[in-house]
């Protein structure tokens, strides 16, 4: 495993890395809510990156993993601020991003924001816009008042023993970064992976995202079975296959 580094962001928090060296074009991860740069499928592709001699990067964002600050604090636009400056500072040339579930939705914003960086954009269960059209459209009324009326709501998570934290900022702040209200065009070829029995993300979310893209090439792989991780090791493999052939 690459050694952890730190980046340092402007209002004192710090960003925990993992680099590595290689050639270009740079593959960079991008998690979930909530995950972090140990996950299955951040190693994974990181050791394929040291075999293959292909730069790469994985890191959390403020309030994940080893990064400072708290998690509460986060906002979809300060985790994109975060991404940025990750590739700002820390990598060179074209990049392959790979985001994972809310990774997905950072991963099409630094598209639109970085696009002559792009070589290619490999989506996991991508979960654009997940704050308005999942979170809050899955709440109850009497969770969603008490959201707005606290700033806060917890709930139970299966991956975590800790309870999951939703913010009102966080959906308030999202909205600034909606992107399945219109076409999106980007410069690169893209894939979406997406298992048909992820219980947090529908696939047929996917369908949604492909349709809405505009890009040179734009193809989607449904599995059969495959849950919201996509972590075992068939999952693993066709990954890795989806990012070799992007960075070409």
């Amino acid at each position: 495993m690459g050694r952890v580094e730190r980046l340092q962001r402007p209002d004192g928090n710090t960003i925990a890395y993992a680099k590595t060296d290689g050639t270009a074009p740079t593959v960079m991860f991008l998690g979930g809510f909530r995950s972090d740069m140990t996950g299955t499928k951040a190693v994974a592709l990181e050791a394929w990156a040291r075999q293959a001699g292909r730069a790469f990067l994985r890191f959390d964002y403020l309030g994940h993993g080893q990064s400072s600050g708290r998690f509460e604090d986060g906002t979809i636009g300060r985790w994109l601020d975060d991404s940025l400056a990750a590739i700002d500072q820390l990598t060179t040339g074209r990049l392959v991003l790979v985001g994972s579930s809310m990774g997905g939705w950072l991963s099409l914003l630094v598209a639109r924001a970085r696009p002559e960086r792009l070589a290619g954009l490999v989506l996991i269960a991508a979960a654009p816009d997940f704050t308005e059209r999942m979170l809050l459209k899955g709440l109850s009324p009497e969770d969603r008042a008490a959201l707005e009326r606290d700033g806060r709501l917890e709930r139970p998570s299966q991956y975590s023993p800790e309870p999951s934290v939703f913010t009102w900022k966080l959906i308030e702040e999202g909205r600034n970064h909606l992107l399945l209200d219109k076409k999106f065009s980007l410069p690169c070829a893209v894939r979406l992976l997406h298992g048909q029995s992820d219980p947090d993300v529908p696939w047929d979310y996917s369908l949604q995202i492909a349709a809405h893209l505009e890009a040179p090439e734009v193809i989607t792989t449904l599995i059969k079975g495959g849950d919201h991780r996509l972590s075992t090791p068939a999952d693993i493999a066709r990954l890795i296959a989806a990012v070799e052939e992007l960075a070409g």
